[in-house]
């Protein structure tokens, strides 16, 4: 099934001609969730073809308004466009409160239901799960309370080998079993193996994203052996003190993370409007971690 990370946003605070405040869309498994909302969400819908009516997770990473001035709109045009679904939010304390106040104020009350869920920035926490996916918070260290997010598939039932047990009656009940692993003796004494019957499933899949945050080497321990990480990386080396200063991290910083992490590929992203060009982000992440990219609006992530 789909696993899928669409990049909506891959700037800073200051929004460019080529990026956009920090959003991304995510499919996994048919399960629709947005990572953050900056400025102009709902237009990278638009220009890149994705519909935002299909959301049902909203995961806002901290109050910050580059990564939450976009949600109170896209909220809003779900309304005007007759949403009926309800959409779970999840993020900071206080923001139910901001985002309640000004739908009022701007005169829309939606026709569907909203559902807040608190994060907490103090512990790892796991706010939704079902039967195919989980979504994990976990503590950041900014300037302000802020949460990664950690998107996983959860471990598959076996497959049926139909070759191994070809002319052999099983009823759906014996069929269960093998697919949990379990060992089956028919009617007539013959015992089933499930390891000679069912093929393994294919290896979990797990997205990490690292919002807003100063280096934090305990945050590879949350997210170990993620397919892909998209990590911050708002400053090159040379600017090392201004990351400090500001509690963000540098391209070697979030390639640390990545290697500790055991990740298969890493993406940075939150780029500074003050680089021209991301080749200096590139060069000092790759000298760490081979496997990084950039991330650029409108990238389609595959977690394979």
């Amino acid at each position: 099934m789909s696993f899928t990370v669409t990049v909506l946003g891959s700037g800073a605070a200051i929004p460019t001609l080529h990026r956009n405040p920090s959003a991304q869309y995510v499919n996994c498994n048919e399960r629709h969730i947005l990572i953050d909302c900056g400025e102009g969400t709902q237009m990278q819908f638009r220009r890149f073809g994705l519909r935002f009516q299909r959301i049902s997770h909203i995961l806002i990473s901290h109050l910050h308004g580059d990564h939450f001035f976009g949600l109170v709109g896209l909220l809003s045009t779900m309304h005007l466009m007759g949403r009926d679904k309800g959409v779970s939010i999840y993020g900071p304390k206080g923001l139910e409160d901001i985002v309640r106040k000004q739908l009022e104020i701007g005169g829309a009350k939606p026709q569907f239901e909203i559902n807040f869920i608190d994060t907490n920035p103090n512990s790892v926490e796991v706010i939704f799960s079902d039967k195919l996916m989980e979504i994990v918070s976990f503590p950041l260290k900014h300037r302000i309370p802020t949460t990664g997010f950690l998107i996983r598939e959860k471990i598959k039932e076996r497959n049926i080998d139909k070759s191994a047990i070809q002319g052999i009656e099983i009823g759906i009940q014996a069929i269960h079993k093998l697919k949990r692993g379990e060992d089956v003796v028919l009617e007539s004494g013959k015992l089933l193996r499930s390891v000679d019957c069912t093929i393994p499933p294919k290896n979990p899949r797990a997205y990490a994203y690292c919002s807003d945050t100063a280096y934090m080497s305990e945050v590879a321990e949350v997210i170990k052996n993620v397919n892909v990480l998209y990590h911050e990386a708002t400053f090159c080396d040379k600017d090392a003190e201004r990351a400090q200063v500001t509690f963000h991290s540098t391209a070697k910083q979030a390639a640390l993370i990545a290697k500790n992490t055991n990740a298969g590929r890493l993406y940075l992203g939150h780029i500074s409007a003050r680089y021209s060009n991301v080749e200096g982000h590139l060069t000092e992440s790759r000298e760490i971690f081979l496997n990084t990219d950039v991330a650029e609006d409108g990238m389609v992530i595959e977690i394979t």
